[in-house]
């Protein structure tokens, strides 16, 4: 399922197998949170862009157009005709980012749906088997995502409402994959990490979650407002209790400096709404940091987006043109800026593996890291 190639420090180099194909990591799962990537984007283009995984999202697709739904079309894969690797997140962050609308009990957590306040309640069996029911090639299990900071007393009796959450996933998701009419009996499941900024408590944490017979192991809770720092001290800490032989997913993680920082603590999974979201605002990475498309100066800028990037965009299109379009609130401008950043984040991942392979990582992290950090060109 999973085989660590090479590794460098501690970035590893690796190779993933799932039901709908290999996957070479490190590796950014580019997010379809409700079966198409926001921006007019298609499971079609992400093969254009070099994507290996989609993301989609448990919460929104329960919602609508129901699981249910999504099964009698015979899966999400074929709902949305991507015939390559899937993730669905568990629907925990979204459940949890509600707020004042949930309530949490032992059993799990009764929210009032964003669409039209309905209420509906979601636990550990639920999330596994809405998930069944999409048949993605990666299950995350059902957790309780809490803010940072929060009290110490509260991070450690959620830590262990989780654990005892994870093993009811196993056990429900063991018990769906045997079941007949299973959309995919090959499904695995992802076992997440909490404890909020306490190291001591993730420690403890991962040490009990590792013991379940999880096929990966992710660290959630973290880029939710805790300084940067503190998200890499906690990589830091945990990583080592982490399975070797298994997946690494750092999840709803981020910047492109913040990927090839954690590539270096242990990494191998990443994902986040960040490079859509922010080419919807005309938001553009480049291989010498991020620019602004709308700014006046690029008016007349005969340049691709970035000399240095092969995307179809690239290969097209001017800045000049890529401006007009965002001035004039074309829906092209969306759909031409998310497709250079997916493109963006997917190359920085193809040359951040090719860096393992040649064992250069630490001299393209220097390089690199930095030069791709900073909020923006004017």
């Amino acid at each position: 399922m999973f085989e660590v190639l090479k590794q460098e420090g501690r970035a590893r180099r690796g190779v993933f197998t799932c039901p709908h194909g290999t996957v070479q990591t490190p590796v950014f799962m580019n997010v379809g949170t409700q079966g198409a990537i926001k921006g007019a984007v298609s499971a079609h283009d992400l093969k254009k862009i070099g994507c290996q995984i989609e993301l989609s999202n448990t919460y929104h697709l329960h919602l609508r157009p129901g699981d249910d739904v999504v099964k009698a079309m015979g899966g999400l894969h074929r709902f949305m005709d991507w015939d390559g690797p899937m993730l669905t997140d568990s629907g925990g962050f979204q459940v949890f980012s509600l707020s004042g609308l949930r309530k949490i009990t032992e059993e799990g957590v009764t929210f009032a749906s964003h669409i039209d306040g309905r209420r509906v309640f979601m636990g550990p069996e639920e999330s596994m088997r809405i998930q069944s029911n999409l048949g993605s090639d990666i299950a995350m299990a059902f957790d309780e995502c809490i803010e940072n900071p929060s009290p110490r007393d509260y991070v450690r009796q959620s830590c262990e409402r989780t654990y005892r959450w994870l093993e009811r996933c196993v056990a429900e998701h063991e018990k769906l994959n045997a079941a007949p009419g299973c959309v995919n009996p090959g499904q695995m499941l992802f076992g997440i990490n909490q404890g909020g900024t306490y190291a001591d408590l993730r420690v403890e944490h991962m040490q009990k979650i590792a013991g379940l017979p999880c096929d990966g192991y992710a660290i959630g809770g973290l880029a939710v407002g805790e300084p940067t720092n503190v998200m890499y001290e906690i990589i830091e800490a945990v990583e080592p209790f982490m399975p070797r032989e298994k997946p690494r997913y750092l999840m709803g993680v981020g910047t492109p400096s913040n990927i090839i920082e954690a590539v270096a603590r242990g990494v191998d999974f990443f994902d986040c709404v960040m490079p859509a979201r922010n080419a919807r605002h005309g938001k553009l990475y480049t291989w010498e940091g991020p620019i602004n498309i709308k700014n006046e100066r690029f008016k007349l800028d005969e340049r691709p987006i970035d000399p240095a990037c092969s995307c179809p965009v690239c290969r097209s299109f001017s800045r000049a043109y890529l401006r007009h379009l965002f001035v004039a609130g074309e829906m092209l401008a969306m759909r031409l800026a998310v497709l250079h950043n997916l493109y963006f984040y997917n190359d920085l991942m193809a040359r951040i593996r090719t860096a393992l392979d040649e064992g250069r990582f630490e001299q393209f992290r220097a390089e690199y890291s930095e030069k791709l950090s900073p909020a923006g060109k004017t």
